[in-house]
């Protein structure tokens, strides 16, 4: 079949993409930033990119009309108004959609049971509601908690439960949900692909254990071999919650306050045949998470969600953060002789994440938790491979704009809390050299005193990190 896919460049697009291709079908990818996705990782496979933004509907038209099935996956949590993006963007996909050869559209969702809903979870429904009064026959796939390596769900238990051996949490610890294991999820997306007896119908997808987000702390905990304690107490609002999520995990606030609201409601799917039908083997949780886990220890993780996640700070394509500013800016640069070339690249290839910046990471540890402070996002996102990054991937409180062993660079955009611009760049030259540039465009003059107030640990923190690379390689 050919195959429409929406949200490609997101955490389930990415997985859904290789699974439809392995299969033999023809995927148009549809995403706002062609240069997130390399056609090299896809070699001899049948497989397109199409360039669109879906809250404008004037990008639509020049996508192809002649496919068989389109994939829904796009979808925000972040913004005091994505309720009403998501609704515009469903909007103008159905309107497109109306004008297709499209026999079906498949749609992931979340599960939707109760009477009262979180902003998160009506404004799934609304989406929903929008995409099924179009032409197209809709097949809803309403998932609850997805547990897989890289999503939000799993990184913010992970997070929890390394890192706290006692947790004082709020009541909503109680709350019962079904978590479901990433792959069935995609399992169940590829199965319903031109199905005639899923058109026009929604359902529930969940995995086989019904818990309560206590219960799913403990036994992350006990597959990770660690003793954990958890005490819930009545009297935290949802902005304290909020904000504890946001300080001790990798989430973002905006995230963190949408999760919360949406775990005071239980998400227990309704019953029904359709893994049965597909031939679906519901993977348990605790097997998910040792799955999850074989995967990060092989770096072997495809998708993550903050790679998706922007912040306001990158707001354009990644094309207009490519070219680093020369005036008006002010830049720190440094070079060093390195003996050994190959390794060098491996280790700024490696940099961030559980390898830490090499030279004083206590105040790179510092830096990060200033930025939470801010609101910022932090240093707690890592990294999603230890040896490899691409455009677009999150890398702790950057961004990776440019990523090539070939010509042996690599360039980051900031994404900390700033007043101004940021970019950090490394690359080997013919002679060996490395060459690491770190360039900043201030905005007025609280951006110029930021630049010279860390003027002195620029200095010694730059030269370190750079020392280490082409000499401690």
């Amino acid at each position: 079949m050919k195959i429409l896919l929406t949200g490609a460049s997101g955490y389930i697009g990415k997985r859904l993409l290789v699974i439809l291709l392995e299969q033999g079908h023809e995927v148009i990818c549809v995403m706002r930033d062609k240069a997130r996705f390399s056609l090299e990782d896809y070699q001899d496979k049948k497989v397109s990119v199409a360039e669109a933004d879906l809250l404008d509907a004037a990008t639509l038209k020049d996508l192809p009309t002649d496919f068989d099935v389109a994939y829904y996956l796009v979808h925000s949590m972040s913004g005091s108004n994505f309720s009403e993006n998501e609704k515009k963007s469903a909007h103008n996909f159905v309107e497109f959609l109306n004008n297709t050869q499209a026999k079906q559209l498949v749609y992931l969702g979340g599960i939707v049971n109760e009477e009262k809903l979180s902003q998160h979870l009506l404004s799934r429904k609304a989406v929903e509601e929008i995409l099924v009064k179009g032409k197209v026959p809709v097949t809803a796939l309403r998932a609850g908690i997805i547990v897989g390596s890289g999503s939000a769900s799993f990184e913010i238990i992970r997070d929890l439960v390394e890192k706290l051996p006692v947790m004082v949490a709020p009541k909503w610890l109680n709350t019962k949900c079904q978590p479901i294991a990433i792959r069935n999820v995609v399992q169940f997306l590829c199965g319903v692909a031109g199905r005639e007896d899923t058109y026009a119908q929604n359902f529930d997808i969940y995995g086989p254990d019904t818990l309560t987000y206590r219960q799913m702390l403990l036994q992350f905990a006990e597959v990770r071999q660690l003793k954990r304690r958890i005490f819930t107490v009545p009297v935290m609002t949802p902005r304290l919650s909020s904000y504890w999520l946001y300080f001790v995990t990798s989430t973002s606030y905006p995230l963190a306050k949408n999760l919360v609201e949406s775990m005071k409601v239980d998400v227990v799917g309704r019953p029904n045949d359709l893994a049965q039908r597909l031939g679906i083997a519901l993977i348990p949780y605790k097997e998910a998470i040792r799955i999850a886990f074989d995967k990060i220890e092989q770096n072997m993780v495809l998708s993550s969600w903050n790679d998706s996640a922007f912040t306001d700070q990158f707001s354009q394509h990644l094309s207009h953060y490519i070219k680093v500013p020369e005036y008006g800016v002010f830049k720190d640069k440094q070079s060093q002789k390195t003996k050994d070339p190959d390794k060098a690249l491996d280790r700024i290839f490696s940099i961030g994440g559980r390898s830490g910046w090499y030279y004083a990471n206590w105040l790179w540890e510092f830096r990060g938790f200033l930025d939470k402070l801010f609101g910022g996002v932090g240093l707690r996102r890592g990294r999603k491979n230890a040896r490899e990054v691409a455009p677009g991937e999150a890398l702790d409180f950057w961004r990776v704009i440019h990523s090539s062993r070939k010509e042996k660079r690599l360039l980051l955009y900031a994404e900390m809390k700033v007043p101004g611009e940021a970019w950090l760049e490394f690359k080997i030259g013919d002679d060996n050299c490395v060459k690491q540039t770190a360039t900043f465009r201030p905005l007025g003059l609280w951006g110029r005193l930021y630049w010279y107030s860390m003027l002195p640990f620029h200095y010694f923190i730059f030269k370190g990190m750079l020392n280490k690379i082409a000499n401690d390689a």
